[in-house]
């Protein structure tokens, strides 16, 4: 059976299928690193969770958190700067957009970690270009094969071997994140796509179908590893169907994202990253409203998640690394907006990470074209997250080393 015909026979019963999960090409790939875990005897062990979130489009990193006491940023910003009283006040300096509310709370309670100034040198303004660099960790280009977090999974699958949804997307195509050599990460459109492929009887039997029952030798083990992945995303469906988040999430991408990583967390314990992207922060134009809202959605979406995952007693072992491709320009524009800029902050949050501001704050009187100027590289937040997080060689999967930072 061709790849085409798989999918046209997909499509063809209405489901919105993830990039990567036709069959049987899917099933070979993703059953992979539990061949190997059957080799060796493995067992997959709760881990430490990493959720990526991704802000797609250039947030805008001034006015999510804000050099309130800096008279220069209203000058670079007479309409767009923030009102002073509005702002929601973390110290003498700096703080938080007025809609960020949920995520003001938990900086309060040490659960957000604010890394300022990060970036890379020699950056790029490129949307596509920036967000390759960002997911392959690679400013320099073609030095470094597939995604940062796809390489990670190869290291781990070598080692210790993983389950066949270790890792997650919650994306319509998959990231160059969790693109890897070997270890494969489905992407799902949405949980409802487990329940596509799987719930339906007639769809599951005719994968089923697929893999034979007459192989012997190699084929034998590839069709035993095609099983074992199909069983191991018919037990993920039956998991998820029995868990029912208990926090109200908004109808918004961030509200959805966020309870559907909230039943993943809850559901399987063999996840380990959960990758999860939402977009419209290209704000060149009207900028005011449509950054108000966006940033309210995504707080209280993560202000959910984390009650959620509280409640659930897995909070110290659920971090959310927050990223945008590069931030804004330091000042505003002719159409109510910013236009795309370099270094912006990120965030880390969880009851894990060390709460506060880490790196100095902008500062707007030493700009770089008109830019922030970076201070930290976004691949030491990466290494932080690699070797301290996730327990894998930051240098192996970076290419070089890069110095940690005392945020977890």
């Amino acid at each position: 059976m061709s790849n085409d015909f798989s999918r046209r026979d997909f499509l063809g019963r209405g489901s919105m299928l993830a990039v990567g999960l036709v069959a049987p090409p899917w099933l070979a790939a993703i059953a992979k690193a539990d061949v190997i875990r059957q080799s060796k005897g493995g067992k997959v062990d709760p881990d430490n969770v990493l959720v990526v979130c991704q802000l797609s489009g250039g947030n805008d990193g001034l006015n999510t958190v804000v050099p309130w006491a800096d008279a220069t940023y209203r000058t670079l910003r007479p309409t767009l700067a923030i009102p002073e009283d509005q702002v929601l006040k973390l110290d003498d300096q700096m703080g938080f957009h007025p809609s960020m509310t949920a995520v003001a709370e938990l900086f309060k309670q040490g659960k957000v970690a604010v890394i300022q100034g990060v970036g890379y040198p020699n950056p790029n303004r490129s949307h596509f270009k920036s967000m390759d660099i960002w997911q392959s960790a690679d400013p320099v280009g073609n030095r470094l094969k597939y995604g940062w977090i796809g390489r990670a999974f190869d290291i781990r699958s070598e080692k210790n071997a993983l389950s066949p949804v270790a890792g997650i997307g919650l994306s319509v195509e998959k990231p160059m994140a969790l693109q890897a050599d070997h270890a494969s990460i489905p992407c799902f459109a949405s949980l409802a796509d487990i329940q596509a492929m799987v719930g339906d009887p007639d769809t599951e039997r005719m994968l089923r179908q697929i893999q034979g029952s007459d192989a012997t030798g190699s084929t034998k083990v590839i069709q035993q590893a095609n099983k074992s992945a199909l069983d191991a995303m018919t037990e993920l469906k039956s998991k998820l169907a029995g868990f029912a988040p208990k926090q109200t999430y908004g109808p918004d991408a961030f509200g959805q994202g966020f309870k559907q990583i909230a039943q993943i967390v809850a559901s399987s314990p063999a996840t380990r990253v959960v990758y999860f992207s939402a977009g419209g922060f290209d704000t060149h134009s009207r900028q005011a409203d449509s950054h108000a809202r966006l940033l309210k959605n995504f707080s209280e979406a993560v202000g959910a998640f984390q009650a959620e995952i509280e409640a659930l007693g897995k909070a110290k072992k659920v971090i959310v690394l927050v990223f945008s491709e590069f931030g804004r320009r330091s000042y505003e524009n002719g159409s109510a907006g910013t236009d795309h800029g370099k270094a912006a902050p990120m965030l880390l949050i969880g009851q894990s990470v060390k709460g506060g501001f880490h790196g100095p704050k902008p500062d707007l009187q030493r700009l770089d074209d008109g830019d922030v100027t970076f201070t930290t590289d976004f691949r030491q937040v990466y290494a932080t997250a690699l070797d301290d997080w996730m327990g894998v060689d930051s240098g192996v999967v970076l290419g070089e080393s890069f110095t940690r930072l005392s945020v977890l």
